[in-house]
């Protein structure tokens, strides 16, 4: 038998409230255990009834959602943090916090149910329950009106466009809103390396360097393409191709 999990709901629009309310018990295996209108009330809750899984909005007066789950964040067992929003702005904040998913309202029954499902995978694993990193592991990005999960060790190049960044993760790509220089600073160095003022690139992606016989040299991703390296970061790349 699926073990029930115990759901708390957190929006400050009653309608979306009554909303999840019927969506939620529609899933198998999710039991409500009360709502809450504001971010205070939710971590009181939190603290009476232990909830398994919070059903949290983001923008909310006072103490928002990604406020919520980062205080959350400093507990021994947190429940699940699952967010529901009309806005795909917060994503890259949710970097920051142990969110499980992030749905986009309004929300289908499907949706909610897949996330229902990466909640159970999420409180069955060591991840549950282990130390979060300081670095970014993973990107929440806009696919197809909902939120998908890249892991950061999928992605190739990283290029700014203004003031978005570029992911390139295969033969795809996507756009988070974001600067270079503030995701520069939250990129695993060990995993990640900036080539130029617009770009980082996953170091065990390098296949090699390319000299141009101008001074210029390039960054040879294989089958992620040839790119100009910057000559204020031209030391640091060699120095990584050299065992340095």
């Amino acid at each position: 038998m699926i073990q029930s999990l115990r759901t708390l709901i957190v929006d400050d629009e009653p309608l979306a409230i009554e909303r999840l309310q019927i969506l939620a018990g529609q899933q198998d295996g999710i039991s409500l255990v009360g709502t809450a209108s504001d971010g205070a009330s939710a971590l009181r809750m939190v603290e009476a009834l232990a909830p398994d899984l919070l059903l949290c909005d983001i923008a909310m007066p006072d103490l928002n959602g990604l406020d919520v789950a980062a205080a959350l964040d400093k507990h021994d067992n947190p429940p699940a943090v699952v967010f529901v929003t009309a806005f795909d702005q917060y994503a890259v904040a949710a970097f920051d916090v142990a969110a499980v998913d992030y749905l986009l309202k309004p929300v289908s029954p499907d949706r909610l149910a897949r996330a229902i499902a990466k909640v159970r995978e999420w409180r069955s694993t060591e991840r549950a329950h282990s130390a979060k990193s300081q670095w970014i592991n993973e990107f929440w990005v806009q696919n197809r009106g909902e939120m998908l999960r890249i892991d950061a060790g999928q992605v190739d190049l990283i290029e700014a466009e203004r003031d978005y960044m570029r992911l390139h993760v295969g033969g795809r790509s996507w756009l988070i809103h974001q600067t270079i220089k503030s995701l520069e600073a939250r990129m695993d160095p060990e995993r990640f390396m900036r080539i130029h003022r617009s770009k980082m690139i996953r170091r065990d992606g390098i296949v090699g360097l390319k000299h141009h016989g101008d001074g210029a040299w390039s960054v040879d991703l294989g089958e992620g393409g040839i790119h100009r390296i910057g000559r204020t970061y031209l030391h640091d790349v060699k120095a990584i191709m050299h065992g340095a």
